[in-house]
C-alpha cells in the first residue's frame, strides 16, 4: 500500500502543496474528492454522519478514521473516549496531530484495543467489508469487539441506481458474476496510483441478511435517498 489517502491528508495538514484526490471503482469513472472534506467540522457533514455521531455513547471505536473528523468531534464536543483506528499510517500520525488522544494504525481484524459501547463504521463503512465472501469475518470481528450492550453504526449505499434499465419491463441489467455491490476502488494522487482494492456497497436487506447470520440485531436508523444507517446490536 503507498497510502496515498494518508499522504493526501498529511500534506492537507502541514499545507505541503496538496492536491485533491482522484477516485474511481469499477463501474464508475474519475472523480475528485477534495483533501478539506474530509477535515470537515460537524456543521458540514451530512445527515446520516450527524445522526450516528449523534447516537454514540461510551468508549467509542471509530473504524476507518481517516483524517480524524469524527473522532476529534466525539472526543471534543461529546467527551467520550475515543480511539481512532486505521490502516493508514499517515492518517493515524495527523489524527494524533489534530488532538485525538488515542490513535492506533492497526488493520481491525488484528486489533487488540479492549471492547467498546460504540463501533463507527461511516463514510460508506460497508466497504471495509471487501466482499461478499469476506463480511462474516469482519462482522465475527465486530462482534468481538462489542460490549454486551453496545451497538454499531454503519452506513452504505445501494448503488443499484447505478445500472440501467430495461426499457421494456423496468427490470435492473446487472452483470452477471457476482453481487453488484462488489467494486475494485482506485485511488490517485499527484501521479502516482494506489493498487485497487475491493470495496463493497450493500443494500439494507444484505446486510441484514448477514449481521442476523453473525448474531446481531439490525435496526435502520436513517435513511436518505439511496444511503442509510444502520445500528446493529448483539441479540
Amino acid at each position: 500500500m503507498k497510502d496515498l489517502m494518508g499522504q493526501a491528508i498529511h500534506d492537507y495538514y502541514h499545507n505541503r502543496n496538496p492536491e485533491d484526490l482522484q477516485t474511481e471503482t469499477s463501474i464508475s469513472e474519475l472523480d475528485e474528492l477534495p483533501i478539506a472534506y474530509l477535515f470537515r467540522d460537524f456543521e458540514e457533514m451530512n445527515g446520516i454522519e450527524q445522526k450516528a455521531l449523534g447516537l454514540a455513547q461510551g468508549k467509542v471505536l471509530d473504524i476507518g478514521a481517516g483524517a480524524g473528523s469524527h473522532a476529534l468531534y466525539l472526543q471534543n464536543k461529546r467527551n467520550l473516549e475515543v480511539t481512532a483506528l486505521d490502516i493508514s499510517p499517515k492518517s493515524i500520525e495527523v489524527c494524533k496531530l489534530r488532538g485525538i488522544q488515542t490513535a492506533v494504525c492497526e488493520n481491525m481484524l488484528h486489533f487488540s484495543g479492549g471492547t467498546f459501547d460504540t463501533i463507527l463504521l461511516l463514510m460508506n463503512g460497508t466497504g471495509i467489508f471487501q466482499s461478499l465472501s469476506t463480511i462474516d469475518t469482519y462482522l465475527k470481528r465486530l462482534y468481538s469487539l462489542l460490549n454486551e450492550n453496545g451497538q454499531i453504526l454503519i452506513d452504505s449505499t445501494d448503488i443499484i441506481y447505478m445500472f440501467d434499465r430495461d426499457e421494456e419491463d423496468g427490470g435492473v441489467l446487472i452483470p452477471a458474476g457476482g453481487y453488484y455491490g462488489e467494486l475494485d476502488y482506485v485511488v490517485h494522487y499527484k501521479g502516482e496510483s494506489e493498487d485497487p482494492i475491493k470495496w463493497l456497497y450493500l443494500d439494507f436487506n444484505t446486510l441484514k441478511n448477514a449481521a442476523e447470520y453473525n448474531g446481531f440485531a439490525i435496526e435502520k436508523m436513517i435513511q436518505d435517498e439511496d444511503t442509510y444507517l444502520a445500528k446493529l446490536t448483539k441479540k
